[in-house]
């Protein structure tokens, strides 16, 4: 496992997250209402961008040069183990703003952590469930973008892929889709009616059990539970950095 993708991972697909949580959560909402606090990390080697928070809701965007709240952070390790709970984050512009930081962006990363990381027994409860696999599902969109792009196998299997968009779904539930460009891939987090080949769950149900690893995509794929089409050398390759997200995620 790479750590410089890891810190891509970590900021992208897991605190890049956060929008999604907050659009679906009205614990979340509550959290950021009536505040107006952009958070911007700055890793040395590694990954810089911003999450943006106005009146309930939140954005992230690349860089951190317009942020109100701005955090260097020495390195990728650094910045994982900030992540992990290991190391804690020093700003150097925005001290104004630490109650923000120790009060409602703790409470929103608390709760994204209890979405990501449930109990048998949260899980038991389907409304939680839902937002939980939902959010799972935005995560490992955007960190199949993060290992194609940065880790050294997810590039050799990403330059075999061609410009074109490739949708991700799960019936009845998300969408998003995978922006190919010159062997890079962008994750988009809405649907498209215009993609180039598609990789479908047959129910939010299936789609949780591939993300647990307790299914086989391959056996899901045979049995018409997955379902792929359009361009398959996308889907393929796709599935193989999609591999790779479990040794990230672990």
């Amino acid at each position: 496992m790479d750590q410089r993708t890891l810190a891509y991972i970590n900021l992208f697909a897991v605190l890049g997250a956060l929008p999604e949580l907050c659009r679906l959560s009205p614990e979340a909402q509550a959290y950021i209402r009536n505040q107006t606090v952009s958070v911007g990390f700055d890793v040395k080697g590694g990954p810089a961008g911003t999450l943006f928070f106005e009146n309930g809701a939140c954005r992230m965007e690349e860089g951190a040069d317009k942020c109100t709240v701005r955090i260097p952070v020495g390195s990728c390790e650094k910045f994982n183990r900030i992540i992990d709970g290991k190391a804690t984050p020093i700003p150097t512009r925005g001290l104004t703003k630490i109650g923000f930081l120790t009060g409602p962006f703790t409470k929103l990363t608390d709760l994204l952590t209890r979405y990501l990381r449930p109990s048998e027994e949260d899980l038991k409860d389907e409304r939680f469930f839902d937002m939980s696999t939902r959010l799972m599902f935005h995560l490992i969109v955007s960190a199949v973008a993060q290992i194609a792009n940065e880790d050294e196998v997810g590039r050799v299997s990403a330059s075999y892929i061609v410009d074109g968009k490739i949708r991700v779904a799960i019936a009845g539930g998300p969408a998003a889709y995978l922006e190919a460009k010159d062997h890079r891939l962008t994750a988009v987090h809405e649907d498209t009616d215009t993609p180039f080949s598609v990789m479908e769950f047959c129910d939010m149900h299936l789609a949780r059990q591939l993300f647990d690893g307790k299914v086989n995509a391959v056996t899901c794929v045979g049995t018409g539970q997955v379902r792929m089409g359009g361009m398959i050398s996308q889907v393929d390759n796709v599935n193989r950095i999609l591999d790779r997200v479990s040794l990230y995620l672990a």
